[in-house]
């Protein structure tokens, strides 16, 4: 009747029920956006503990909201590539262990294509063929979609991506953690032209992205080469949000210009964005900007789907559909995809 999914790659413990044609039929998540929040980032090790605490809790609720009982249920899946190391782990040891004490096959799925598979979820007619962009904290990624298991890497970042960049001027400003939504909601009042910051590997061949540069133009920007301490900074709300629309923009214009290549490069009619930085207003309104330019079609997930959650697990029903069951002694991949 229904597919367990669970996901556990970075720092949100989630699962879902999803019922054999796509519906949600219970969900939960736990965030850990305050045991990070004083580190201004991920800590991988405190993420993992926090994962073992959360992931019973969370598989419960879960299927306690979708009214069904184990023996209800199709098949587990579980996100096992690509993530952090221990966060992978929970989260795979706990699907292993329902799969065998429930007698149900084991689907293991990849994180970033079920990002792109977000768009799916919330139109009514097949996404695929397309080209999939994720632009998430760990991952900018553009990938060839023939389908929602076929995909052809093109490119991505092959330094910082562009969540982790935002992370990073965040914390530079000593704005809020996570760094994205902090500097988006700074950036509102903010001159996008004040400051010039590099737009790295805009005329470069290829589908490669690279951001850590233009993070070190804004370090330089505040407090000049050499330098480390950020303490010392006075800076007045103008211009604190002219610093953040400039950001923000270069990281858009870069985002924007390389899924556009893609497009005209393979003559794709169709382009599908999914990850946390998705949700950003100004990068959906740009992509729809250069959609009605260019005359392609734009599917962006829906907000509540861009950042981590076991919803977007509903690929699993792909190969569910294949037969693809993954072995028991299946292992995670953890680490980052990045480009060349």
């Amino acid at each position: 009747m229904a597919i367990l999914t669970i996901e556990s790659t970075c720092d949100e413990t989630a699962a879902a029920v999803i019922g054999l044609d796509g519906s949600v039929l219970g969900d939960a998540l736990a965030t850990q956006t305050e045991l990070h929040e004083h580190f201004r980032g991920v800590v991988p090790e405190v993420a993992a503990r926090a994962h073992v605490e959360r992931i019973l809790p969370v598989i419960d609720t879960a299927i306690r909201k979708s009214g069904l009982k184990p023996e209800d249920l199709t098949a587990i899946a579980v996100a096992q590539t690509p993530g952090l190391a221990g966060s992978l782990l929970v989260g795979l040891v706990a699907a292993k262990t329902l799969a065998v004490a429930w007698e149900k096959p084991l689907i293991a799925i990849n994180h970033l294509y079920a990002h792109i598979y977000a768009c799916q979820l919330a139109s009514e007619q097949s996404i695929y063929p397309c080209i999939g962009l994720v632009v998430s904290g760990g991952h900018t990624s553009l990938y060839d979609c023939q389908g929602p298991l076929d995909l052809t890497y093109l490119g991505g970042t092959i330094d910082d991506a562009a969540g982790e960049a935002f992370d990073k001027v965040a914390a530079m400003l000593g704005l809020d953690f996570p760094g994205g939504p902090a500097v988006s909601r700074a950036a509102a009042s903010g001159d996008p032209k004040k400051f010039r910051f590099p737009r790295s590997m805009l005329n470069k061949p290829g589908f490669d992205f690279s951001f850590s540069g233009l993070k070190t133009a804004v370090r330089y920007e505040l407090v000049g080469p050499g330098e480390k301490d950020f303490s010392q900074l006075n800076l007045s709300e103008q211009e604190i949000a002219d610093i953040c629309a400039s950001f923000q923009q270069a990281v858009i214009d870069v985002l924007v210009a390389k899924s556009r290549r893609a497009i005209r490069e393979s003559q794709a009619k169709r382009l599908c964005v999914g990850g946390g930085v998705a949700a950003n207003r100004i990068l959906r309104a740009a992509l729809q900007q250069a959609a009605d330019e260019d005359g392609f079609e734009l599917q962006i997930a829906p907000p509540e789907l861009c950042t981590d959650n076991a919803v977007m697990g509903a690929i699993a029903l792909e190969k569910l559909a294949r037969k693809e069951f993954a072995p028991l002694d299946i292992d995670i991949q953890p680490g980052l995809q990045r480009g060349r």
